[in-house]
C-alpha cells in the first residue's frame, strides 16, 4: 500500500473511533440512509475493518464511477443500474417521477446520483417531466413462466399471492440475511450460541477491551424502496422470479422462486398496498416530450449505467469523460462535490470521500492479486452478509434468530447458519464449487436459508481463486502449496476394496449423524455424505477426520481419532489409516453401494398408522395443508387434515390413513401424501369473519381475518380441538366422523369481553366453488361434489354472492355472548 494510502487509513480509523458520533450523523433518522449504502463498505470499512484503498475500490464499483470515468483494473469496473427495456411496465410513473427529482429522498441509501444536480427548480421538473415521458414508452412484454412437476403456474399467479406465505419465505429464504425482517414475525427459540451469550454478559468497554465490537456490532439492512409506491404487483413478481432480467449486476441475487413463491413474497411486500393506486400508472405525454426526453436521456450520460435496447440512445458522455486516474477528486466541483449544473452529484460522507482518494490516487491499485479480487467480489456481492471468511463476516448477531432448521431441530449455529468460507479453496473442489454457484449443489435440506445464484459472470473466477488463494496459505493441519491437490492414491494408499469396512464403519458412527442418498436414521439431521468424495479434496477428508475442530470451529463433529488413534478396534485391527481409506472407499463408490445397514433396518420397518381404538394425530407436511399440517385418522376410516398456520380444514379422505416414515425418519422428503380414497379439499381461507357488511370481499388468509392459533386440546379417546382467536371471540373448534362417511364440525364461540361489542358482524362462510348450487335450506353442494350443511339452529339461510370466478354461500351469525355452529361435510 502507498505512504499516502497508509496515511488515510489511518484517518479514516481514527473517524471510526468516534464511531457512534459519526454514525448517529450519517444515520439521523435511524435507518433513513442519507449517503448511498453500500453493504460492505458499511460493515468493514466504516468501522475500520479493511483498508481505506480497499473501501474505496469497492465505492468505485458499486457508484458505478466507472462507467464514465474509465479504468482498467478488473476491481473497478462498474457495477451500473438497472436495465430500462420494459420499465413502464415494471415502475409506476409517478414514482419515477419522484426519484429523478430527489432519488436520495425518495429511495435512501440509493446509489443512484442526482443527475441534476445544481439545475434550477423550473427546469428541473421539466426535465424530470421529458425523462419520464420517454421512460414511459420504454415497454415489453413479461416473460411466459412455463409450468412443471416443480413449479405451477395458475393464471394470473401475480395477483394471487398469500401474504402471510410469503412473508415466512422472506424470513426463511435468506431475504433478511441483507435486508430489514419484521420485528412481529415470531421466530422459533434457539440456544444463543457460546459467543452470543458471552457478548450479552459484558459491558460495552469490556467488549472493546477483547476485540470484540465487530461480533456485538448491530449489521444495518439494505434499505427496501416503497414497494406499493415504486412496483406494479406483476412487475416486482417477475422481478423476484428473475433478478438478473432487470439487474445484470447481481446484487439482487436469484432465490429459485418459483411463480407462487414469487407472487407471495410480492404480496406480502406489497400488503400495504391499499395506501397506493398500484396499477401501472400512465404518464400523459406529447411526442415532442417523449423526444426530448430520449435527448436529455443521451445528453446526461444516462445510457452510460442504463441499458435500453429500445429508444436509440448512447453513451457519448462516457467517451468524453477523463480516466478514472485523471481525477482530481479533492476538487470542489466535481460529483461528490459541490452540486454542480452538468454533473451527476453522489452525496457521498467525510469517510467515503477519504477512500475514494484512497483508492483513486497514484499508485493505488496498480498490483491486483487474486486475494484482491476475490475480496473485492465477496463484498461487491455481499457474501460477507452470510458467510464468514477469515473471522471477518458471517450472518450478524441480531439476524441469527431468522435462520432456522426444518422443525425447529436445535443443531447449533453450525447446522443452522451458512458454512463458513475460511479456507475453502483447500476444502471443496473447484469443479463443486462452480456447481455451488450455479445453484445445483444443494447438500443441506434441514436449512430453510437457500444458496441464491449471481450471474455466471460475476462468480466465474471465484473457485480459481479460492483455491489459489487458499493453497498459497501453508497451514499445520493441511499440506502447504508443494502438495496441492495430493490424490487419493497419495493420501490412503490402495484403497480399492475397503467398501464393505467403510459401510460398517459408517454404521458404528457416521450414520448416528449423517444422511445416505437421501435416507437417514430417526432424528437425524445432518449433511448428505453421498458425493462427498466428489465434493472435498482427499488431504481434507483425511485432515478433517483426524482433527476436526482444527479445521472448524465450534463444530459439533466428534473425533472418532483421537491423539490418531481409532476407537473402533474391531474393523481393519484398528488401523487408523486403513479405516479412514476404507470409509473413503465406502463413500466414493457410493452409487454403487448400499447404504448403511441401520437405515435399511429402520426403512424396512412398517410406520402406516392404523387407528384402531382412537383417534390418531400427526403434525406433518402435506400439499394441501401445508408445512403446520395437522392430520388426524379415525377408527371410522374418514380422516382430514387441518391447517394450523390458515386455521383452514384443508382436505378430507377415506380408508387408510397416513405412512409416518416421511415425517418421523426421512425429514426432508416431499411432503406427506393421504394413503385412502375419496380425496376431498376444502375451500381456500378462514371459515369464521368479522365483515361490515355481506358486501365486503372475504379475507385473503388467516393474517388478514387476525386470526391467532392457540393450538388444540385432545379428548379421552384423541378427537382433538382447536383452539384460536379472532377479533373479540375465542373459538373451539373440533371435527370428528358421523355415520362413517362423512365429518361434523362443532365450532363454539365466546366472547372474550361483553365491554368492547365488535362494530362488524359476524359471518360464517358456508361453501364455495366454481359452480355452487343450494340443495335444501342451508345446504350447498359445489361441483366437486363436496357438500356442506349449516346446523338448523342458525335461522337465517344467508345469501350466495360472486367472488372472483367462485360463488360464495355467507350466513350472518348472531351477536350472542356464546354461540354454538355445526356444520356437516359430506363427499
Amino acid at each position: 500500500m502507498p505512504q499516502s494510502s497508509r496515511i488515510q487509513t489511518v484517518i479514516l480509523h481514527t473517524l471510526c473511533i468516534a464511531g457512534t458520533l459519526f454514525i448517529n450523523f450519517q444515520f439521523a433518522n435511524g435507518d433513513e440512509y442519507v449517503a448511498p449504502f453500500v453493504a460492505g463498505f458499511d460493515r468493514f470499512a466504516r468501522h475500520g475493518s479493511i483498508d481505506a484503498e480497499t473501501g474505496g475500490t469497492l465505492l468505485i464499483s458499486e457508484l458505478s464511477c466507472t462507467a464514465c470515468h474509465a479504468s482498467d483494473a478488473e476491481t473497478q469496473q462498474p457495477k451500473r443500474g438497472p436495465i430500462l427495456d420494459g420499465v413502464a411496465d415494471r415502475i409506476n410513473g409517478t414514482w419515477l417521477q419522484k426519484f429523478l427529482t430527489a432519488p436520495a429522498a425518495t429511495k435512501p441509501g440509493t446509489t443512484m446520483p442526482d443527475i441534476l444536480a445544481g439545475v434550477p427548480a423550473n427546469e428541473r421538473r421539466e426535465t424530470v417531466a421529458a425523462l419520464t415521458a420517454f421512460l414511459a414508452t420504454l415497454r415489453k412484454p413479461f416473460p411466459e413462466i412455463k409450468a412443471n412437476g416443480l413449479n405451477p403456474v395458475p393464471r394470473e399467479f401475480w395477483d394471487r399471492g398469500n401474504p402471510a406465505r410469503g412473508k415466512e419465505l422472506y424470513h426463511t429464504a435468506g431475504c433478511v440475511a441483507c435486508h430489514a425482517p419484521d420485528q412481529e414475525y415470531n421466530v422459533a427459540a434457539i440456544t444463543p450460541s457460546p459467543i452470543d451469550q458471552l457478548l450479552g454478559q459484558l459491558e460495552p468497554e469490556e467488549i472493546t477491551e477483547m476485540g470484540l465490537e465487530a461480533a456485538a456490532r448491530r449489521v444495518r439492512s439494505i434499505p427496501h424502496p416503497d414497494f406499493p409506491e415504486k412496483y406494479t404487483q406483476k412487475g416486482l413478481t417477475f422481478f423476484l422470479i428473475n433478478p438478473e432480467s432487470v439487474r445484470k449486476s447481481g446484487r439482487m441475487p436469484n432465490f429459485g422462486f418459483g411463480a407462487v413463491d414469487a407472487a407471495n413474497v410480492a404480496a406480502y411486500l406489497m400488503q400495504s398496498a391499499s395506501r397506493h393506486d398500484t396499477s401501472p400508472q400512465e404518464i400523459q405525454a406529447t411526442h415532442s416530450d417523449v423526444q426530448k426526453g430520449r435527448q436529455l436521456f443521451n445528453k446526461l450520460g444516462c445510457a452510460s449505467c442504463h441499458i435500453v435496447a429500445q429508444g436509440n440512445t448512447d453513451n457519448s458522455v462516457t467517451a468524453m469523460a477523463k480516466p478514472l486516474n485523471a481525477l482530481k477528486i479533492s476538487q470542489p466541483q466535481s460529483c461528490i462535490g459541490t452540486p454542480t449544473h452538468g454533473l451527476p452529484h453522489f452525496a457521498i460522507d467525510e469517510l467515503q470521500k477519504l477512500a475514494l482518494m484512497a483508492a483513486i490516487q497514484p499508485g493505488a491499485n496498480t498490483k491486483i492479486t487474486q486475494a484482491d479480487q476475490l475480496q473485492t467480489t465477496m463484498l461487491q456481492l455481499n457474501c460477507y452478509a452470510c458467510h464468514d471468511r477469515d473471522k471477518s463476516g458471517g450472518v450478524g448477531r441480531f439476524r441469527r434468530p431468522y435462520f432456522e432448521t426444518v422443525g425447529d431441530v436445535d443443531i447449533g449455529d453450525e447446522g443452522r447458519l451458512p458454512p463458513s468460507l475460511s479456507k475453502v479453496g483447500r476444502k471443496l473442489t473447484t469443479s463443486w464449487l462452480k456447481k455451488v454457484f450455479s445453484g445445483k449443489a444443494a447438500i443441506r435440506p434441514h436449512m430453510h436459508v437457500r444458496m441464491p445464484v449471481f450471474p455466471a459472470d460475476l462468480t466465474k473466477n471465484l473457485p480459481a481463486n479460492f483455491a489459489a488463494v487458499d493453497f498459497a496459505r501453508p497451514t499445520s493441519a493441511i499440506a502447504g502449496p508443494a502438495q496441492r491437490q495430493p490424490s487419493d492414491k497419495v493420501i490412503f494408499g490402495n484403497w480399492e476394496g475397503l467398501d464393505n469396512d467403510g459401510r460398517a464403519l459408517m454404521d458404528a458412527g457416521c450414520v448416528q449423524c449423517h444422511m445416505f442418498k437421501g435416507e437417514v436414521l430417526p432424528g437425524t439431521i445432518g449433511v448428505d455424505l453421498a458425493g462427498i468424495a466428489d465434493r472435498v479434496y482427499p488431504a481434507w477428508f483425511n485432515d478433517f477426520l483426524h482433527n476436526p475442530a482444527a479445521l472448524k470451529e465450534r463444530t459439533r463433529m466428534p473425533t472418532f481419532f483421537p491423539n490418531g488413534k481409532s476407537q473402533n478396534k474391531d474393523i481393519l485391527a484398528g488401523d487408523t489409516k486403513k479405516q479412514i481409506a476404507a470409509m473413503w472407499a465406502y463413500l466414493k463408490n457410493i452409487d454403487r453401494q448400499p447404504i448403511p445397514e441401520k437405515i435399511i433396518a429402520a426403512r424396512n420397518q412398517d410406520y402406516e398408522l392404523v387407528p384402531k381404538d382412537r383417534a390418531i394425530l400427526l403434525r406433518t407436511f402435506m400439499p394441501e395443508a401445508g408445512t403446520h399440517a395437522i392430520a388426524v385418522g379415525f377408527p371410522e376410516n374418514v380422516h382430514f387434515a387441518f391447517d394450523s398456520e390458515q386455521i383452514r380444514l384443508a382436505q378430507a379422505w377415506k380408508g387408510r390413513f397416513l405412512d409416518a416414515q416421511g415425517t418421523w425418519f426421512v425429514r426432508f422428503t416431499p411432503p406427506a401424501d393421504p394413503l385412502g380414497e375419496q380425496l376431498t379439499m376444502f375451500p381456500q381461507g378462514v371459515p369464521l369473519a368479522l365483515l361490515v357488511d355481506a358486501k365486503q370481499t372475504w379475507p385473503a388468509d388467516a393474517h388478514a381475518a387476525g386470526y391467532r392459533f392457540r393450538g388444540y386440546r385432545l379428548n379421552k379417546i384423541g378427537i382433538p380441538t382447536f383452539l384460536y382467536q379472532f377479533g373479540n371471540y375465542d373459538v373451539e373448534d373440533t371435527i370428528q366422523p358421523a355415520d362413517g362417511q362423512s365429518l361434523v364440525r362443532r365450532f363454539r364461540l365466546k366472547q372474550r369481553s361483553s365491554n368492547s361489542p365488535e362494530q362488524r358482524s359476524l359471518w360464517l362462510r358456508g361453501h364455495q366453488g366454481l359452480k355452487l348450487k343450494s340443495v335444501a335450506p342451508k345446504t350447498y353442494v359445489n361441483e366437486t361434489g363436496l357438500q356442506i350443511t349449516v346446523s338448523k339452529g342458525i335461522k337465517n339461510a344467508g345469501v350466495l354472492r360472486r367472488n372472483g370466478p367462485k360463488t360464495e354461500s355467507l350466513i350472518p351469525l348472531p351477536n350472542d355472548h356464546e354461540l354454538d355452529i355445526e356444520v356437516r361435510y359430506s363427499w
